[in-house]
């Protein structure tokens, strides 16, 4: 099924390989920048601070992925069964990012677009929510669940039939806005996507970049200095581009993404970004709902509160599958593969910082681990649980840190904290979008195309 699909698209795609852009990637040449350390005075800057862990008062911690299909796009499952089966599965909240068909409420039908219409011929059914479901799903009485879960609408996966895996997630976006963009290949296809949500007042941020990059067969490639600029550069030119997917679905072909971030992060920041991570399960069958996902610190469950969310970083990114550490040294020194298990995914259940120290409590993990600029600084045995601090100035080389970050490992999975930055309150850099040369820009332009992305893809097969 999967190969008849891919066949398909190749089809569609020689049918469309004229399709050409007006516009060229505006440069993608390593920055001079230097990742500035932390003085002797700094400031651990917590994502977490608002966060209100204990109490009367205390926020949720509401499970949800902001990237599934149905067979609005390429997935097997309609609409309303996905829906559905993330609603059993205890999801608080979901967006549906079908490829070129921004979301709209789930008891009506969306965009229709003409590349999908095969899905019947393959038994496959367009079929939505009647209001009445729509509408016990959301106040949770559907089932007599006993709480709701909430729809982000407005989302959309970019660059729909990208045979070189360029894709970006746009959220928030109006019902008419995105549906079928066409969108270009390789560079020139992320640059276009971002630029098109950005002018619509979106916000994204890339999707699997492994997958483009093609990192299982060249792990390194997240090392790469062209890989970092390209992606930095990119997350600096456009403010509503938020950061990167780290975790997706079974992590197939994005088991190095958290060592790319690790990288972009030491990029970005010079110039004041940081890049937030983001974990989801991007399924197209129910079986990988509880792949990858992430859970959102808030005060209520509202679409308001999770793009106030998405943009802050108060949240946690969960997978139930990964693969041994075998680059860098980051990860596991085992596989995960938990999907089918009954063990709860490690959680942090409080955050604190304190001067050059940061407490943290964990529940339901068995190894927590510190990063900074890429590599692993402190670990805890944390299968007893409890409190653990983690202090800088007892890490060597700790003045030379632009950021910390923490992952935990355990029976039910990988919980990865985002980035604390070490602020000196230095001035930022400005960032200047590299030239390119007028060489380069025809190069960019041709790889944009299909005729390239076909080419490339007989090749690899």
């Amino acid at each position: 099924m999967k190969n008849f699909k891919k066949a398909l698209c190749l089809v569609l795609s020689i049918v469309l390989c004229l399709q050409c852009g007006a516009f060229c990637f505006g440069g993608n040449a390593v920055a001079d920048a230097v990742t500035n350390g932390a003085a002797d005075d700094y400031t651990i800057v917590n994502p977490y601070a608002d966060v209100i862990w204990e109490g009367d008062n205390a926020w949720g911690a509401y499970k949800g992925t902001l990237h599934s299909h149905t067979t609005y796009s390429d997935a097997d499952y309609s609409l309303e069964v996905m829906v559905k089966e993330h609603y059993a599965r205890d999801f608080d909240f979901l967006a549906i990012a079908d490829h070129g068909v921004t979301g709209v409420d789930w008891d009506k039908a969306p965009y229709r677009h003409p590349l999908y219409l095969y899905q019947p011929l393959l038994g496959n059914e367009f079929k939505h929510l009647t209001t009445e479901e729509y509408e016990a799903i959301k106040n949770g009485t559907f089932n007599n669940r006993g709480y709701g879960m909430t729809p982000v609408l407005g989302a959309n996966e970019f660059n729909n039939l990208s045979l070189s895996k360029n894709h970006v997630n746009g959220h928030f976006l109006e019902a008419d806005e995105g549906n079928a963009y066409p969108g270009m290949e390789n560079e020139q296809g992320y640059d276009g996507a971002l630029r098109y949500i950005d002018e619509h007042g979106g916000l994204s941020y890339i999707n699997h970049p492994g997958d483009w990059l093609n990192s299982n067969e060249n792990h390194n490639i997240v090392n790469d200095e062209y890989s970092i600029s390209f992606f930095g550069d990119l997350i600096l030119k456009y403010d509503s581009c938020l950061g990167i997917e780290i975790l997706n679905e079974r992590n197939g072909t994005t088991g190095y993404d958290r060592i790319l971030w690790d990288n972009l992060l030491m990029y970005t920041l010079p110039y004041g970004k940081s890049v937030i991570a983001f974990s989801n399960n991007d399924t197209h069958w129910p079986d990988t709902i509880n792949s990858s996902f992430s859970v959102f610190m808030m005060e209520e469950n509202t679409e308001a509160e999770i793009k106030e969310t998405m943009q802050s970083g108060a949240f946690f990114g969960i997978s139930r599958r990964l693969r041994a550490n075998d680059l860098n040294k980051i990860g596991p020194s085992t596989e995960i593969d938990c999907i089918d298990s009954e063990a709860p995914y490690p959680m942090f259940t409080n955050i604190a910082v304190d001067g050059h120290s940061v407490s943290v409590s964990t529940s339901d993990g068995d190894t927590l681990q510190w990063i900074a600029n890429g590599e692993v600084i402190k670990t805890f045995d944390v299968s007893n649980g409890g409190t653990f601090t983690l202090n800088l100035d007892e890490i060597e080389g700790s003045e030379d840190f632009a950021y910390i970050r923490a992952e935990i490992f355990g029976e039910g999975g990988i919980c990865c904290s985002q980035a604390f930055v070490l602020d000196d309150g230095s001035e930022p850099a400005d960032f200047e979008e590299p030239e390119v040369s007028f060489i380069d820009k025809l190069i960019i332009f041709f790889k944009g195309t299909k005729l390239w992305a076909i080419i490339t893809e007989l090749t690899r097969l």
